[in-house]
């Protein structure tokens, strides 16, 4: 087990500095195993002892760039919180940058972890949305019900449907689940 801010957590920030670092400068296609590994100074074969190929590596980046880094914005009431929070998700998420790293996080994914902790980062921002709600009093919805009829269909529409979805798509979806009849 790798001890926390030890050595295998300095291997790991170098080599995904390294991977940012070098897709900005010779693009993602461009990127090899011995590339990051001289400019993270480890050898190929740390890269491949720990990550086992390239796509692995690179799907560990993209879920590790996919995490939130900050709490959603506490704009004082469920619908507007949730509304700010989608939009901003389905603009990150849409956008070429946001593409290829869930295209990233799903290639090098073969028993589905990687899509389970992207799916837990949107998780937690909801929850955190609705438990702001409960503590000011408001009716919410679950975060299940959220994850189903928000993040799912901008999920289908990033994935499947790039183009033609904005603000107002993110912004009716959240009216839809919040206005939907038994909540």
């Amino acid at each position: 087990m790798a001890r926390p801010g030890g050595r295998s957590a300095r291997v790991q920030e170098a080599v995904h500095t390294a991977v940012r670092e070098l897709a900005d400068e010779v693009g993602r296609d461009a990127l090899t195993v011995p590339m990051i590994a001289a400019r993270a100074e480890v050898t190929p074969s740390t890269v491949y002892r720990r990550w086992g190929d390239l796509q692995a590596l690179l799907s560990d980046v993209a879920v590790e760039r996919l995490r939130p880094e900050a709490p959603p914005e506490d704009l004082g009431d469920l619908r507007s919180d949730l509304r700010a929070w989608a939009e901003q998700f389905l603009d990150e998420m849409g956008s070429p940058a946001g593409r290829a790293y869930i295209r990233d996080a799903l290639l090098g994914d073969p028993d589905g972890s990687n899509a389970g902790q992207c799916s837990a980062y949107a998780a937690e921002q909801v929850d955190v949305i609705l438990a702001r709600a409960a503590d000011r009093g408001e009716t919410a919805p679950g975060v299940e019900t959220v994850l189903d009829h928000v993040v799912a269909p901008m999920m289908y529409r990033i994935l499947f449907r790039p183009s033609g979805h904005d603000g107002t798509y993110a912004r009716d979806l959240v009216t839809r689940v919040l206005d939907a009849p038994g909540l």
